[in-house]
């Protein structure tokens, strides 16, 4: 195994020689300078806005992507190779440790690839159409210690599947479910629609602030664990929640914020475009025994739309949305119902910025600003804005 991470005799951060050649970290300084620079980032384009706090930081930043996937190539001597696709280039960069990925995940991979080399699993070559694993994800969870592993192959049958399997369990007791996901999507990294079940109940669990979440290979969540918790601790606070309010979670993905609110709430209303999270949704709502919940699969513009012209407004609105940010009928929609607080949860600042834009113009005032470090080692910044109708 060739070793990529190194400690700092002095101050005993981590350094990875895969820098710049694998693109998983873009942030090559010592912690505090990556918190100084994201601060400054914050302050920069959220600043005009109202006073941003200062950044939640992790007390250790690494080993805390709890999702992993790891791509499979085969070198010009024949060997096989794991590591990181890189979308730019079309290439497997070979990695076999990482500073981010949690450990649990890096050892089942490293476990699959040996017995994918002894059992003649091959990768998949898009270029000759031969091969058959399209690449492994893991996802682990610290709070309950359970390990999902998943195959995505370009058919059903997969060689040696059953020796595979029990051999990668007898190495890895942690393992709780193993998934063979098959898939003929042309890009890289991209699950299939059908899921064949080698090993458990074909999900894990997870618990957040006390809460416990069906985690599927296709759930969309949080890649931090540790941070997460602070997250929505801060979201939750923001959103001031009273017995009789009702609160709308929108894009609620499968819905672990609007579950963790409900009994902070009179009724919670999720919305969540993909069908396969609301279903999800509405199984952890059952698997909670929340019952002032209910979780409806539509376009959370459209929604909210909807919602407005039955007579319906909610006092909270937090929503999620992905990297793009909300789009101008969300928002307008939004402004016209006016809900007396909003939470804006926003993985992107320079969408975040944009759609605040949009709302102080429309009658809101931006009373708090929380960035978070949720990817310690990249440009990303994860932040809670909270706002108030004026």
């Amino acid at each position: 195994m060739q070793k990529h991470i190194t400690k700092d005799p002095k101050t005993g951060e981590l350094r990875c020689s895969c820098f710049k050649r694998c693109g998983g970290c873009q942030l090559d300084k010592p912690y505090s300078e990556q918190l100084e620079f994201k601060q400054q980032k914050a302050e920069r384009m959220l600043g005009g806005f109202c006073r941003v706090e200062p950044i939640i930081g992790m007390d250790d930043p690494y080993h805390y992507r709890n999702k992993v996937q790891t791509a499979f190539a085969r070198d010009g001597r024949g060997r096989l190779l794991s590591g990181v696709f890189q979308s730019s280039s079309g290439r497997v960069v070979a990695t076999e440790d990482c500073m981010l990925e949690d450990e649990h995940c890096t050892a089942a991979v490293l476990t699959a690839k040996r017995l994918m080399t002894s059992m003649k699993i091959l990768p998949y070559d898009p270029q000759t159409g031969r091969g058959h694993v399209r690449h492994i994800l893991t996802r682990y969870s610290r709070t309950t210690g359970q390990l999902m592993l998943c195959i995505c192959a370009v058919s059903p049958v997969l060689p040696s599947k059953r020796s595979f399997v029990n051999a990668l369990v007898k190495a890895h007791p942690e393992l709780a479910s193993v998934v063979l996901n098959v898939s003929a999507a042309q890009l890289p990294l991209m699950l299939g629609n059908r899921n064949i079940v080698l090993y458990g109940k074909g999900f894990i669990e997870d618990e957040i602030l006390g809460r416990r979440f069906c985690v599927s290979p296709e759930s969309f969540g949080q890649v931090n664990s540790v941070m997460t918790e602070k997250l929505y601790s801060a979201a939750i606070e923001a959103a001031d929640l009273r017995p009789d309010d009702t609160l709308v979670d929108a894009y609620c993905g499968t819905g672990t914020i609007g579950i963790i609110c409900a009994d902070r709430a009179g009724q919670v209303i999720g919305a969540e475009l993909n069908p396969s999270a609301c279903k999800d949704a509405a199984a952890n709502a059952r698997l909670n025994s929340v019952n002032n919940i209910r979780f409806v699969n539509e376009d959370a513009g459209r929604f909210l739309e909807s919602f407005a012209s039955e007579g319906g407004r909610p006092d909270v609105v937090i929503l999620d949305p992905p990297r793009a940010g909300s789009d101008k009928r969300f928002l307008d929609t939004l402004c016209r119902l006016a809900p007396e607080r909003v939470v804006y949860i926003s993985c992107k600042i320079e969408t975040l910025q944009r759609d605040l834009r949009h709302l102080t113009r429309s009658g809101y005032r931006v009373t708090r600003i929380q960035p978070v470090d949720m990817f310690p080692h990249t440009t990303g910044i994860e932040t809670v804005a909270s706002l108030s109708h004026k």
